[in-house]
């Protein structure tokens, strides 16, 4: 990534399904700056609690196995962001089905995402970035210089050969957003200063030509 002339951070936020990673990945490439997938992270602290037997909706046991866990974030030679759990790397892992689910329970735990907040926080003061997630404009990165919230469902069940039908998955994205939108745990909310993305009725080019836009606006002025 080559150096910016001035540093900034750019905060995607919206439900599941919305396309941020998409969008957000590629917004990251055509500016030259870090792209930050958070969920990757949370997903991390999936993988040690399903390893380790632990339920991921029971706080107290979640919370207590915290100071065992260390989670580092790395890029190899394409660029792609890599996890690693303890030093190995879990890349591959934090995409197992079975990791959606405790990921989702684990980041409603307020000690979780306090124990991630400065890592994610770190990583925007010594880049300029991108970051998706659920409350990163209105949490993560509350100053950020820009924040942009995406509304499009994407349909990507071709595109992932999933095996569940798609009523299945998309009753599983609304209790995801559900949950997300009712925890007590910085519930998910567009930041009051958001710009909004909506591209319901547009392709991938001109949703990234509209991010970029509203990302260029930002950081000019």
């Amino acid at each position: 990534y080559k150096r910016q002339e001035r540093q900034y951070a750019v905060a995607i936020d919206g439900p599941s399904g919305a396309g941020k990673s998409t969008l957000a990945r590629a917004a990251a490439e055509a500016l030259h700056i870090l792209y930050v997938d958070t969920g990757a992270i949370y997903r991390t602290i999936g993988v040690y609690m399903y390893r380790h037997d632990i339920a991921p909706t029971d706080a107290p046991a979640v919370t207590a196995s915290l100071p065992e866990i260390t989670v580092a974030l790395r890029y190899d030679e394409e660029g792609l962001q890599r996890m690693y759990l303890n030093g190995e790397d879990v890349t591959k892992e934090i995409r197992l089905p079975m990791i959606s689910k405790y990921a989702s329970d684990v980041s409603a735990i307020p000690e979780v995402r306090a124990f991630l907040m400065e890592l994610q926080r770190s990583l925007a003061r010594e880049h300029s970035v991108i970051m998706d997630g659920r409350d990163i404009g209105t949490v993560v990165l509350p100053d950020a210089e820009v924040k942009t919230r995406a509304r499009r469902r994407f349909l990507e069940l071709e595109q992932r050969g999933t095996p569940k039908p798609f009523d299945e998955v998309l009753r599983d994205m609304e209790q995801r957003d559900y949950n997300d939108t009712h925890r007590a745990a910085a519930p998910l909310r567009p930041a009051d200063d958001a710009i909004m993305i909506d591209n319901t009725d547009m392709d991938f080019a001109a949703s990234l030509e509209l991010l970029l836009d509203g990302i260029r606006g930002r950081v000019a002025s």
